[in-house]
């Protein structure tokens, strides 16, 4: 049985990352931010996997202060790095999520080089892949890197980019004994493990609850968490994935697309399915930073290449259809939409 460091692990992915963990008999360090998100960890894991409770610690880390982070790795056989700022509405100062994300990324490389830990996955995002040139004759893939430069990058796609190029070149130079895989997921959905739910469930509930009467027309390359979970615990038993990106996506939904869906597992609900003008967009954009931050990717779809994953990994993804009504069916269930 081997020691795992999971950083952010209260968070919606890193919560089903512990509990396959704890499942596979894995002894796990999970590091939280505070007392009270740690309780609910602790209560979501102790339901699930009431037996593996005695291999289940917790330990505070701060992305952005060295506290803890060397004691916090002593010991463990490898680190998943999934803590990273998520906002649901984009900050006016970038370094909000930026500073924090490449921050982290370092303390996690840094960490590792300094206890002997000779393995990390870090958890990325297709933000970090597709926020660049279009790839001619092909799908995006692990090939591509987002222009954190770029002067439509929102600053959470920058952070992601900046904190895994910051990860890499750790790597390459002041910690090259750390066998570095990062994965890159896209659209997160499925139900999660309790109440503390990712900014991605924000979006299922809105549309759930059809608080827009009509919708832009973009959209996401989506992924079920159960199979983000899966690459994680993958990778670290797959030593071909070292020095690999690996990205995890399935189909691509439209926004639209995705409350027909839901109109259609709902049929007692308002939904509306009816999609807005690109101009009223574009007009409306510039009084709300929520719909700002969606212009760029108006009427553009961004297909990605996950066949790394499917080969090297194994990964048979889940129709991102099915995960989509299971995370709206989980929100009703908790009156959340």
């Amino acid at each position: 049985m081997s020691t795992i460091l999971v950083t952010g692990a209260s968070g919606y992915i890193a919560k089903h990352i512990v509990l396959r963990l704890l499942q596979a008999g894995h002894h796990v360090r999970g590091s939280i931010r505070s007392p009270a998100r740690g309780e609910t960890l602790r209560a979501t894991m102790a339901a699930l996997v009431p037996e593996a409770m005695e291999r289940l610690t917790l330990v505070p880390l701060d992305l952005t202060r060295d506290d803890g982070w060397a004691e916090a790795a002593a010991g463990a056989d490898a680190i998943l790095h999934t803590a990273s700022p998520f906002p649901l509405s984009q900050p006016k100062d970038p370094q909000e999520v930026i500073r924090p994300a490449v921050d982290g990324a370092r303390r996690a490389i840094r960490a590792a080089a300094t206890a002997g830990v000779p393995r990390v996955v870090l958890t990325s995002s297709i933000a970090a892949v597709v926020e660049g040139p279009q790839p001619q004759g092909r799908r995006y893939d692990e090939r591509d890197w987002s222009d954190p430069e770029a002067p439509t990058i929102s600053p959470y796609s920058a952070s992601k980019t900046l904190a895994e190029r910051a990860a890499w070149d750790m790597v390459a130079t002041e910690a090259p004994g750390v066998a570095l895989t990062t994965i890159n997921p896209g659209f997160v959905l499925g139900a999660p493990l309790d109440g503390d739910t990712g900014t991605s469930l924000a979006v299922v509930e809105r549309l759930l609850a059809g608080r827009d009467p009509m919708l832009p027309n973009f959209g996401f390359a989506c992924v079920d968490v159960g199979d983000i979970a899966e690459m994680h615990l993958r990778a670290l038993d797959t030593p071909a994935s070292i020095g690999q990106r690996i990205v995890g996506a399935s189909d691509f939904l439209w926004y639209p697309e995705m409350a027909e869906i839901l109109a259609a597992a709902f049929p007692d609900r308002r939904i509306p399915t009816r999609r807005a003008p690109s101009l009223l967009i574009w007009a409306l954009g510039h009084v709300d930073p929520a719909v700002a931050a969606i212009r760029s990717s108006l009427n553009l779809r961004r297909e990605l290449d996950a066949s790394r994953a499917r080969d090297l990994l194994g990964i048979t993804f889940r129709d991102p259809r099915e995960s989509l009504v299971d995370t709206a069916r989980w929100l009703a269930a908790q009156g959340r939409a």
